[in-house]
C-alpha cells in the first residue's frame, strides 16, 4: 500500500510500491513501502524560488490534495499492488505546482523540526560526502513559539485556514469548507453556533477597501483635469458649489475654507482632515484606518527624518581653517628662507635637514586637507520605533518591518583569544535590542577548535537565563562579564523588586559557567586520553585475534592508533584534533556547520514563573533567542585560505544561503556590544532618506582595560575622533575592521544606484549618476560594474538582466541558493517607498513576515560554499567581499566601496556602540601598529593608490586614502632629523648658520600654529590635551620602530616577492584577583626596540658630552649648544614612554642601575673631551697625568 505526503514545489517524489497481501500487511513499516522524500543533504534543489508575484520571494509552495483525490489514488495503489509481483517498483513523479494546489504539510509531514537542525553538525568539503551528525536532541520548542501555518480542521481537507476564524469560537476553516457550511445551514462545526454571516454589499464594501489601501494615491494631473471629481475611485469626493465641477464657475468661484476645514467627513486619503470611522458619504474611506478620530499628526515623528547632520560651529571651524592657510605660509616661507640661507660649514647637515622638513610639510599637509569638513551626527530612534515598528494599514499587528541583521565574529585561536571572552561577545549580541526574528549571529571559528566549539554550547545554553534577565530588568551592558565586573551601583534606576533576588542567582549561574568554560580544555583532554586509550586496547586485542588465528606469533610491530581529539557523544571531532594528524589539522580540515540556537519564531514567546525549571520569573518576558550557528570553513593544502578576509567571505556566502540579512555587522572576538541600542541606530542611517547610497557605517573603536595614563596611545582618540568625523564630512569615514554594518550588496561589489562624477582642478566639477545600468564612468571602472538583478523593477531592460544574470555565477559561484539571495537581499535594504525622492522602494509593511524554517538541505548548501575550492575562477577576494592581497584588508575594502562612488557614515553615540580591548604591552602594541604600516606600504605599491581612483571618489577623500599609504615612509625622514640633534651636538655644528631673529620668528609662528590647531582640534573633537599629547609621542614611538620595519618589509614583498606573515594579538584573560595592568610592566624583547634605543642613548649621550664641552671651552658657543640641546630634549621627550615602558615596574629597577647609567654618561663624555678637545682650550690644562 503506497501513501503520498506532500513535497515541495517542483521537487521529485519518491513512491516506493509493493505487494501486500490480505491479510493487512504493515502498512506504514519498511515492507509496506511509506513514501519518502528524496532530498538529502547534498540535494541541488533550490529552497528558494524567483517569483516575480512575490515581492520577498521566500515564500515556499506546497502541494495539497483534497479528499476525493486521495481515496482515488489509493484505489489505483491497491490495483497496483494486487497485480505486481513481490518486488519493489520504484519511480520519481515530479509534480509541479498548480494555482489550485496550494497548501501545507499534511499530518504525514510535519514541517522541519528546529531542534533537529539545531542539534546536529554539517560537516564537508573537499572529497567527502556531506554528511549530519546528531550530537543532541533538545526539547521541542515552546508550543507558542511554532511558525506552522494554520490548517482548515474540517475532516479530509488540509487548506490553508482563515487568519481571523468566522467564528468567535476560533474553529480554523478554510473558504470553501466556510462557503459549503453557510449554503448548509450556517453552523460553525466547532460550536454548532450560526455564523454571523455579512450581506454582499457588506462583503464588496470590504474588497473595496482592501482594494483602496493597495492603490497609490492620485496624482495633481488628476485633480486638475475634467471631471475631477470622478477620477477619485479611491478618494471620497467634496461637492463642487454651483452643480459640481461642471458648472459655469471657475475655479476661482470654490471655496477653499470650506474645502479645508468644514466638510471634513467628505475627505479621503491626501486630504487636510482625516475622516471618522464609516463617516461622511464614503463608508469605506477610512475603514483600513480604524481608530483615527482626530486628524493624524502629518508632521510628527512618522515623517521626521530619521537622523539629522549636525555641522561643527563656523565660531571654530571657521578659525581652524584660517590657521591652516596660516601655517601652510609660515611653512612655505620658512622652507624658501632655508634654501637661500644654507650652512656652508656644515653642508651636509644643512641638506639632511632642509629634506626631512620638506617631507614633514608635505606630510603634515596631507594629513590636515581632509581635515577641512568636520561633522556630527545624531539619529532619532524613537522615529525609528514609530515608522518600522507601529501599527499601520500594510502592518496592522505593528510587527517589526526593521530589515534582517547577521552579525559575525570572527576568532582564530583559542590560546591567544581565550573561549571566555568570544562567548561574552556573543552574550551581548544574543540579547541586543533589535527584533529577535531579524537577528543571526554567526561564529567563525577559523582554527576549527573542538574548545571553541563546545564553549559555543555552553554560552547557548547560558543564553536561555542571561537574554530573558536583561530584556526583564534592562540591563546594561549586555555582557555578564563587563556588567558584574562594574564597579558602581548596581541598584540605580531599578524599580523591580525581586530584581536584587535575580541577580544574584544569574551572578552565581554566570560564576558557575565560567568555571564550566575555564574546565573544558582539562575536560576534552581526559576525555580524548580514555577514548584513545580504549581505541588502542581494542586494536591490540584486534592484533592479537588476528595473530591467533593464523596461530603465529605476535606481532612485534607497534600499533599505530590516532590520537584523536573526541566529541562529548563518543565521536571523532571533524576539525583540528589536540595532536594534529591528516585531515585534522589547522590548515587541513573539513568545514563544520552547526546551528547551535535555531532561528526563532515569528511570534512572541512569553516565559512563566520562577520554578524549578525557571530560574527567574519571566512572565511578561519575550524569551526568543537569535539564531546562533557556528561555522568553520574547510581549508586544505594547496588552497590559500586568505586568513580573515577569507573567513569572513565565507561568513558571507554562509549567512545569504541560511538567513540573508540585507545587513551585515562586523565585530572582532573581544569587541563587545556596550549598547545594546547600537543596532538600531545604524539603521537610522541606513533606512533614511539617501541611505540608499550609504554601503556601511562605521562606529568609533572604545578600549576596555587601558591604563589611566593612556602610556601607549591604546585609545588613540586622535583618529577616532579627529580624523574620522573629519571624513565623515567628505565620503565617509574609512573601514576599520571592526564595529561596522555593512549593506550586503556593497560587499557584493555592486555599485549605488545613484553616483557623482568630480572632475576638473580638485574634482570642483560634478556630474550626476541616476542609472542602475553599468554604463557609469570611464571604462576601467565599467570593469567592476554588474547590473544588480531587480525585484519588480519595470525600468530594467531585459537586455540588461539578462547579461548581468548570466555573470553573477561566474562572479559568486554556481551556488542557486546563493544567487537566488542577492536580488532579495537588494528588496529587503530598500528604503521605503512612501519617502519623498525614493525611486526604487519597498512597500511598508513588507518586511513583517514569517521568517522560512531552516531545514537540512538549506545546511549543506551552506557547507559547499565554504568549501576550500568554492572560490575558484569566481571573483570573491578580488572584486567581491573583503578584498585579499592585503594584511589590512580592512581599508582596502571600504576603499574599493568608496571607489564605485559609495558613501559612508561614522556614527558617534552618546553611549559607547562597542567596547573592546588592545594591547597595553609595548611589544605587543609595535607589532600592532607594524601590521597596519606593512598594509599600508602593501597599499601604496597596489592598484588600490588612491592615485589610481576613480572619478567617483571626492579629491579630500582620495587625499586621506592616499596618506593612509604614505604615512609608513615618513618614517625614515624621521629617524634621521631624530638623531641630527644628537650629531649637531658631536660635530658642534647646528643646521643653520646662527639663531638668527628670522629663525627664531618661524619657528615660533610655525609652533605656535601648530598649538593653536591642536586646540580648535581638542574643541569641536572634545578629546583632552593629554590625548592629543600620548599621540604625538606614541607617532615619534611608532615612526622609529615599526614603520621603518614596515617600509622595509614592504618593499621586500614587493621587490623579492617574500611573504609577510603575522601573528595574533593575545588578548587579556586576567581573573579579578589578577592586576589588570600586569601586561604594562612586561617586558619582552623585539628588534624593533634597537632603533628607538639607540636614538635615545645617542642623544642623551650628546647632550651630556655638549655640555661639557662647552663648559671646558675657552671661547663657549652657547647659542649652537641651546639649538641642539633643545631638539635633543625634544626627541627624548617624544621617546619617553619607550624609556620608561623599558624600565617595567615601578620599583623593580635597582637605584644602582641610574647610579651607574649617569656615571657612565659622564666618563663617556669626559673621554670625548680629552680625545678631541674644543678649539681654544688651554693645553697645560687638559694635561694632566695619573699619580
Amino acid at each position: 500500500m503506497a501513501r503520498r505526503s506532500s513535497s515541495p514545489a517542483a521537487s521529485p517524489v519518491t513512491i516506493t510500491v509493493s505487494a501486500t497481501d490480505g491479510g493487512g500487511g504493515d502498512g506504514g513499516g519498511g515492507s509496506g513501502g511509506a513514501l519518502r522524500r528524496s532530498i538529502g543533504l547534498a540535494s541541488p534543489i533550490p529552497r528558494r524560488s524567483l517569483n516575480p508575484n512575490s515581492p520577498s520571494m521566500c515564500a515556499r509552495r506546497y502541494l495539497s490534495a483534497s479528499k476525493a483525490e486521495a481515496e482515488a489514488e489509493a484505489d489505483v495503489d491497491a490495483d497496483a499492488a494486487t497485480v505486481s509481483s513481490s518486488e519493489f517498483v520504484r519511480y520519481t513523479v515530479h509534480i509541479p505546482p498548480t494555482p489550485d494546489r496550494h497548501a501545507s504539510s499534511g499530518p504525514e509531514d510535519p514541517p522541519p523540526d528546529r531542534s533537529y537542525i539545531s542539534g546536529t553538525i554539517f560537516t564537508g568539503g573537499f572529497n567527502c560526502v556531506t554528511r549530519g551528525h546528531v550530537v543532541d536532541r533538545p526539547s521541542p520548542p515552546h508550543p507558542r513559539g511554532s511558525a506552522v501555518l494554520p490548517l482548515c480542521k474540517m475532516r479530509g481537507c488540509d487548506g490553508p485556514a482563515f487568519s481571523n476564524p468566522p467564528c468567535e469560537c476560533g474553529f480554523a476553516i478554510c473558504k470553501e469548507c466556510y462557503e459549503e457550511c453557510v449554503d448548509g445551514g450556517g453552523h460553525c462545526p466547532g460550536c454548532k453556533e450560526l455564523y454571523n454571516t455579512l450581506s454582499d454589499e457588506d462583503e464588496e464594501e470590504i474588497e473595496e477597501e482592501e482594494a483602496a489601501a493597495a492603490l497609490p494615491l492620485a496624482s495633481m494631473k488628476d485633480l486638475r483635469g475634467g471631471g475631477g471629481a470622478g477620477k477619485l475611485s479611491m478618494m471620497c469626493s467634496t461637492k463642487i458649489p454651483n452643480g459640481g465641477g461642471g458648472g459655469s464657475k471657475g475655479p476661482s468661484d470654490f471655496d477653499h475654507s470650506r474645502w479645508l476645514f468644514e466638510t471634513k467627513g467628505t475627505y479621503g486619503y491626501g486630504n487636510a482632515v482625516w475622516p471618522k470611522d464609516n463617516g461622511g458619504h464614503c463608508g469605506g474611506a477610512g475603514a483600513g484606518f480604524k481608530g483615527f478620530e482626530e486628524p493624524p499628526n502629518f508632521g510628527g515623528k512618522c515623517r521626521r527624518p530619521l537622523t539629522r547632520k549636525v555641522g561643527v560651529s563656523q565660531a571654530i571651524l571657521s578659525p581652524y581653517r584660517l590657521l591652516i592657510v596660516i601655517r601652510l605660509v609660515a611653512l612655505g616661507f620658512f622652507l624658501m628662507w632655508r634654501m637661500r640661507h644654507p650652512n656652508r660649514e656644515a653642508v651636509w647637515l644643512w641638506g639632511l635637514s632642509i629634506a626631512c622638513e620638506t617631507w614633514f610639510a608635505f606630510s603634515w599637509l596631507l594629513d590636515q586637507l581632509p581635515k577641512l569638513c568636520p561633522v556630527n551626527r545624531a539619529a532619532d530612534l524613537a522615529v525609528l520605533r514609530d515608522r518600522f515598528e507601529s501599527p499601520s494599514a500594510r502592518n496592522p499587528k505593528g510587527r517589526s518591518d526593521l530589515p534582517g541583521v547577521d552579525v559575525f565574529v570572527s576568532t582564530a585561536d583559542p590560546d591567544k583569544e581565550p573561549p571566555l571572552v568570544t562567548a561574552n561577545t556573543v552574550l551581548s549580541i544574543l540579547a541586543v535590542d533589535y527584533p529577535v526574528e531579524k537577528l543571526s549571529c554567526y561564529l567563525s571559528d577559523d582554527g576549527g577548535s573542538l574548545l571553541t566549539f563546545e564553549a559555543l554550547a555552553e554560552t547557548a545554553s547560558f543564553a536561555r537565563i542571561w537574554v530573558p534577565f536583561c530584556r526583564k530588568h534592562d540591563i546594561e551592558p549586555r555582557n555578564p562579564d563587563a556588567y558584574f565586573g562594574q564597579k558602581r551601583d548596581f541598584l540605580k534606576n531599578k524599580v523591580r523588586l525581586d530584581f536584587v533576588r535575580e541577580r544574584r542567582k544569574v551572578k552565581r549561574e554566570y560564576d558557575e559557567f565560567k568555571v564550566r568554560i575555564n574546565s573544558l580544555p582539562e575536560s576534552i583532554r581526559r576525555r580524548s586520553d580514555a577514548y584513545n586509550a580504549h581505541e588502542e586496547l581494542r586494536a591490540r586485542q584486534k592484533q592479537q585475534q588476528i595473530a591467533g588465528n593464523f596461530a603465529a606469533s605476535p606481532s612485534s610491530e607497534p600499533i599505530r592508533v590516532a590520537k584523536a581529539t573526541w566529541m562529548s557523544d563518543g565521536s571523532h571531532w571533524p576539525g583540528t584534533w589536540l595532536s594534529p594528524d591528516a585531515d585534522h589539522s589547522r590548515a587541513d580540515h573539513a568545514g563544520i556547520i552547526q546551528a547551535m540556537l535555531a532561528p526563532p519564531s515569528s511570534e512572541p514567546e512569553i516565559g512563566a514563573e520562577a520554578d524549578e525549571n525557571n530560574l527567574i520569573n519571566t512572565s511578561g518576558v519575550d524569551i526568543r533567542l537569535p539564531m546562533l550557528v557556528y561555522v568553520s570553513r574547510e581549508k586544505r593544502p594547496g588552497y590559500d585560505h586568505n586568513k580573515k578576509a577569507g573567513a569572513m567571505n565565507a561568513l558571507v556566502r554562509t549567512s545569504a544561503i541560511m538567513s540573508n540579512g540585507p545587513f551585515i555587522l562586523n565585530l572582532d572576538c573581544d569587541h563587545y556590544i556596550y549598547n545594546s541600542l547600537a543596532l538600531r541606530e545604524g539603521m537610522c542611517f541606513m533606512l533614511d532618506r539617501g541611505g540608499d547610497r550609504i554601503c556601511y557605517v562605521q562606529f568609533p573603536q572604545r578600549f576596555e582595560g587601558i591604563d589611566p595614563n593612556d602610556r601607549y596611545a591604546n585609545h588613540n582618540l586622535v583618529f577616532f575622533d579627529v580624523t574620522m568625523r573629519a571624513m565623515d564630512g567628505l565620503q565617509g569615514p574609512m573601514y576599520v575592521g571592526t564595529g561596522c554594518v555593512f549593506r550586503r550588496t556593497a560587499l557584493y561589489g555592486f555599485s549605488p544606484p545613484r553616483a557623482t562624477e568630480h572632475r576638473g582642478w580638485f574634482g570642483r566639477k560634478k556630474i550626476k549618476l541616476f542609472s542602475r545600468k553599468p554604463t557609469m564612468g570611464k571604462k576601467s571602472d565599467r570593469v567592476d560594474e554588474i547590473v544588480l538583478p531587480q525585484i519588480g523593477d519595470v525600468e530594467s531592460e531585459d537586455g540588461d538582466v539578462e547579461s548581468s544574470a548570466a555573470l553573477l555565477p561566474k562572479r559568486f559561484g554556481s551556488s542557486a541558493i546563493l544567487l537566488a539571495s542577492i536580488p532579495v537581499a537588494e528588496y529587503q535594504g530598500r528604503l521605503l517607498q512612501d519617502l519623498p525622492g525614493v525611486r526604487h522602494g519597498r512597500p511598508a509593511g513588507a518586511l513583517a513576515v514569517p521568517r522560512e524554517p531552516l531545514d537540512a538541505a538549506t545546511v549543506a548548501e551552506a557547507i559547499s560554499v565554504i568549501s576550500c575550492f568554492y572560490e575558484d575562477k569566481t571573483e570573491w577576494g578580488r572584486r567581491v567581499g573583503w578584498i585579499y592581497g592585503s594584511v589590512t584588508e580592512d581599508v582596502v575594502t571600504g576603499y574599493r566601496m568608496h571607489n564605485r562612488g559609495w558613501r559612508s557614515v561614522y556614527c558617534v553615540t552618546k553611549r559607547d556602540a562597542f567596547r573592546g580591548t588592545a594591547p597595553i604591552n609595548l611589544t605587543d602594541r609595535l607589532h600592532q601598529v607594524l601590521r597596519w604600516a606593512t598594509g599600508s606600504v602593501e597599499i601604496f605599491f597596489s592598484r588600490n593608490n588612491a592615485l589610481f581612483a576613480s572619478r567617483r571618489m571626492k579629491f579630500l577623500q582620495r587625499v586621506a586614502y592616499f596618506n593612509v599609504g604614505m604615512y609608513p615612509f615618513t618614517s625614515i625622514f624621521l629617524l634621521v632629523y631624530c638623531v641630527l640633534p644628537a650629531v649637531s651636538l658631536f660635530s658642534g655644528q647646528f643646521i643653520v648658520q646662527s639663531l638668527s631673529i628670522t629663525f627664531l620668528i618661524f619657528l615660533l609662528a610655525i609652533t605656535v600654529t601648530l598649538c593653536l590647531l591642536a586646540l580648535l582640534e581638542i574643541k569641536w573633537s572634545g578629546i583632552t590635551l593629554h590625548e592629543w599629547w600620548r599621540n604625538e609621542q606614541f607617532w615619534v614611538i611608532g615612526g622609529t620602530s615599526a614603520h621603518p620595519a614596515a617600509v622595509l618589509q614592504g618593499l621586500l614583498k614587493v621587490i623579492a616577492g617574500v611573504d609577510i606573515s603575522f601573528t595574533l594579538t593575545s588578548k587579556p584573560a586576567a581573573d579579578e584577583n589578577d592586576d589588570a595592568f600586569a601586561e604594562l610592566y612586561v617586558v619582552k624583547w623585539s628588534f624593533l626596540m634597537v632603533p628607538p634605543i639607540t636614538i635615545v642613548m645617542i642623544n642623551a649621550i650628546a647632550i651630556a658630552m655638549a655640555v661639557a664641552r662647552t663648559m671646558y671651552s675657552e671661547f663657549p658657543q652657547w647659542s649652537k649648544l641651546l639649538g641642539g640641546v633643545f631638539f635633543s630634549f625634544w626627541v627624548l621627550c617624544h621617546l619617553y614612554p619607550f624609556a620608561k615602558g623599558l624600565m617595567g615596574r615601578r620599583g623593580k629597577v635597582p637605584t644602582i642601575v641610574f647610579v651607574w647609567s649617569g656615571l657612565i654618561s659622564i666618563v663617556i663624555s669626559l673621554l670625548w673631551v680629552y680625545i678631541s678637545p674644543p678649539a681654544g682650550v688651554r693645553k697645560d690644562y687638559m694635561n694632566f697625568q695619573f699619580p
